[in-house]
């Protein structure tokens, strides 16, 4: 098993950045994938980004703006988040999936961290 911790939420204004940040304990890093989702308040959770060992996905709502990158050295993964909007408030999740490929849907993923909140006003 692998737990989640995600840091780096906070408030900003549109226009700024954020970096979230997902640390794993447990088991082998690597070997996950791992998603980013987000939810905002009556909405159901969303896919933002994932990152494997065959590459990146993206959302077309946040590509071009954010970034998904992975420390394996740290057992972390990062989401630099720039050029933030108002609708890019939620709360933010990582998650991690044991098999290989990259999934947009949240039922596909074993394990969940916490969440952190990002709100960004106008």
């Amino acid at each position: 098993q692998v737990q989640l911790v995600e840091s780096g939420g906070g408030l900003v204004q549109a226009g700024g950045s954020l970096r979230l940040s997902c640390a794993a304990s447990g088991d082998t890093f690597s070997t996950y994938t791992i998603g980013w989702f987000r939810q905002a308040p009556g909405k159901e959770r969303e896919f933002v980004a994932g990152a494997n060992w065959s590459g990146t996905l993206y959302a077309d709502s946040v590509k071009g703006r954010f970034t998904i990158s992975s420390d394996h050295a740290k057992n972390t993964v990062l989401l630099q988040m720039n050029r933030l909007e108002p609708e890019d408030t939620a709360v933010y999740h990582c998650a991690a999936r044991r098999m290989g490929v990259l999934r947009t849907s949240p039922t596909l993923y074993d394990f969940w961290g916490q969440g952190t909140q990002v709100t960004v006003s106008s």
